[in-house]
């Protein structure tokens, strides 16, 4: 194992760690935090032309005021469709239609909705740093397997072995920083 391999395996663990903090940033982007965001609608699939498609695609999205999201379909005959998905979603939304468009309320939070959010977010962020740990144990786990087999000295496999610590670090720093920042909006703190 020379220099090029460590740095593709530097890079693979790259990959799969940016992989796992860019799912925990989906996941709390689409948790409800009393304001209103497209991205709360990601898990909504309408039944379209004979499938499943995401709301996205069928609708045009838009957030005209704090606590409103408006859909505004592409095609009209998929109004009652639109407004049963979201509703069929359990985000707890109760879509109106006024034939042309749908309009989406954003309730606001209570305490308890709140701190129940707050656990989520705290699950979610912990299953990424779950994730990232996975990674850098398979990362040291081949570093461990190329000293056993001889193909790198004991100082490469330090260097290594601190080098996706380093990239593990930062990783679940950025994970902290989305969990901070995802509670600060739920809970003020």
């Amino acid at each position: 194992m020379d220099i090029t391999d460590l740095k593709e395996l530097y890079a693979d663990v790259d990959k799969r760690m940016e992989a796992a903090t860019e799912h925990v940033r989906k996941e709390l982007a689409g948790l409800r935090t009393g304001r209103a965001s497209v991205a709360m609608l990601d898990p909504v699939h309408v039944e379209a032309y004979g499938s499943l498609m995401p709301l996205n695609q069928v609708a045009q999205l838009s957030v005209p005021e704090p606590a409103l999201i408006v859909a505004h379909p592409f095609d009209p005959t998929l109004l009652s469709a639109i407004e049963r998905a979201i509703q069929k979603a359990n985000l707890g939304l109760n879509p109106s239609s006024d034939g042309k468009i749908i309009r989406i309320p954003i309730p606001s939070l209570t305490d308890e909705r709140r701190k129940e959010m707050s656990r989520l977010v705290h699950k979610y962020a912990e299953e990424g740093r779950n994730a990232v740990r996975q990674v850098r144990r398979d990362a040291n786990d081949k570093l461990k397997k190329h000293l056993k087999n001889h193909e790198i000295s004991e100082d490469d496999e330090r260097r290594g072995l601190e080098g996706v610590q380093t990239v593990t670090d930062e990783k679940i720093a950025a994970i902290d920083e989305l969990q901070k920042k995802k509670d600060i909006e739920l809970l003020g703190k």
